[in-house]
């Protein structure tokens, strides 16, 4: 059991200002792992008020961008060195396979910390502009204030860091919100940057339910909000963030498309697609979960991805073997199986999979599933499941292929399998997400990761992701200065 009994707030840890706590329960299990409090309206208005201090008043805003980045960096290296402490944390409150934990749930919020360090020394935040007339104009790119951001559960450390980290190398002050489902590696990220030196009231971390959400969406004294979570929510968030005109970015759901072209090795495509499909157990919104082949094809890439499909790996999240681990919350399994009855009564035919496994008496877990029959207007090809289920479409050629993958409300992630690399950066042009891979090459920390349509607002990482943790100014100077 991991009990927390305090809030990290204002640099310290804090009493709770209410009685009620969050059981954090392992989905493999289904017993209860740690304990942490339930953070009220008021605890965010603590926090708030820390954050909102530590920026009107405090030196972190003031210090050089140097100064704050190398912040960044110790919290990195202290990072580093709990690595397995907070991997197995994650495990532990959310099921993420450890193979999964160990390659990316806990490596890459480490690299998102130094790469925003690097980027802070980097970024131009002063620029002259010539006036035409012998004076000139000063632009500074200056924090835009107190950020409130809220994560979900199904990569709770890497989703932070992936907000945290551009908003204090700006010099942003944040309150973050955690998911009740995977509070307990967000206690370590804490201890991590007090450790580095971050000043009180910087960073401020307040687990919770929807009522805290709420409050630190709508409170004045939030000047942006991040969120990453669900469409339907983040369409809310946008509302009361436009109601006050508050900044706002949404990283939200995906529907995306693998486009499987004839010339593609079949080998090696099963081989690389595989993991982008189930990524997370399925529970990730760049998930490769249309999988677009040409009918003349059709037959023996569902055959090779099928055996492979079934070949998968289910069991205990915290064995290195294990592939497919359980769902992060009991609703979740439900909500999945409820879309594997759906696709059936569409006329859908599952090959592999569409059930639980009887290797699992315990634990919220679901079959790896693979339909195939399957049209674009069903439900199971158009709304994020989020869950191990993948579909099989068909095309005759790459233009309907391109037609069918942007045929989506969403547009996050994608990727083309070829043997000819122009090929696939042609396809890629076409299609209308905010990522695309070709063959499934891997995203530099440093690129942009978001999406088009309903999968977002704005992007995260990179020049694009530290932008929006700052507002212009433009200072008009005159001759000779």
């Amino acid at each position: 059991m991991h009990v927390h009994t305090r809030l990290y707030t204002n640099g310290d840890w804090l009493d709770p200002l209410g009685d009620a706590t969050i059981d954090v329960v392992s989905p493999y299990t289904e017993q209860i792992v740690g304990r942490v409090p339930d953070g009220t309206p008021a605890d965010i208005e603590r926090a708030v008020a820390a954050a909102r201090a530590a920026f009107d008043t405090g030196p972190w805003p003031r210090l050089p961008v140097a100064d704050r980045a190398a912040v960044l960096d110790r919290a990195a290296d202290l990072l580093e060195r709990r690595a397995a402490e907070v991997g197995a944390l994650i495990i532990a409150e959310m099921g993420s396979p450890a193979s999964f934990v160990a390659t990316g749930q806990v490596p890459v919020p480490i690299a998102f910390l130094r790469a925003a360090a690097a980027l802070g020394r980097e970024f131009p935040f002063e620029e002259r502009l010539d006036g035409g007339d012998g004076g000139s104009t000063l632009v500074l790119q200056e924090p835009v204030g107190v950020v409130g951001c809220i994560v979900p559960s199904n990569f709770p450390l890497l989703l932070a860091a992936a907000q945290i980290a551009p908003a204090i190398v700006a010099g942003c002050c944040v309150v973050l919100k955690p998911a009740p489902e995977s509070p307990l590696d967000t206690y370590v990220l804490a201890e991590v940057l007090q450790e580095a030196g971050l000043p009180p009231g910087v960073v401020n971390i307040v687990p919770g339910g929807s009522v805290a959400g709420t409050r630190l969406v709508r409170h004045p004294d939030v000047d942006k909000v991040a969120y990453t979570g669900s469409a339907a929510v983040g369409r809310q968030v946008a509302s009361w963030c436009g109601e006050r005109l508050a900044r706002v970015s949404l990283e939200l759901g995906g529907k995306s498309a693998a486009i499987v072209l004839d010339d593609a090795p079949l080998e090696q495509t099963v081989a690389g697609l595989l993991p982008m499909a189930f990524l997370n157990s399925g529970q990730a919104c760049v998930a490769q979960t249309r999988i677009l082949v040409s009918r003349s094809r059709r037959d023996e890439f569902v055959e090779a991805f099928a055996e492979a499909t079934a070949a998968m790996t289910i069991g205990d999240p915290a064995d290195l073997g294990t592939q497919i681990g359980p769902l992060l919350a009991r609703r979740q399994r439900d909500r999945v199986e409820s879309y594997l009855d759906l696709g059936r009564d569409a006329g859908a035919k599952v090959v592999v999979g569409g059930g639980r496994p009887a290797s699992q008496p315990r634990g919220w877990f679901v079959e790896p599933t693979l339909f195939v029959d399957v049209d674009n207007s069903m439900r199971i090809a158009r709304e994020e499941i989020f869950g191990p289920v993948v579909c099989v479409l068909d095309y005759d050629d790459p233009a309907e292929a391109v037609a069918i993958a942007n045929d989506s409300e969403y547009g996050l992630s994608g990727s083309v399998w070829t043997a000819d690399v122009a090929a696939g950066i042609d396809i890629a042009r076409r299609v209308r997400t905010g990522m695309v891979s070709v063959n499934g090459a891997f995203q530099s920390p440093d690129a942009p990761f978001g999406g088009y349509k309903n999968s977002g607002i704005g992007r995260e990482c990179g020049t694009a992701g530290l932008s929006l943790y700052l507002e212009s100014k433009s200072v008009g100077l005159p001759p000779s200065s």
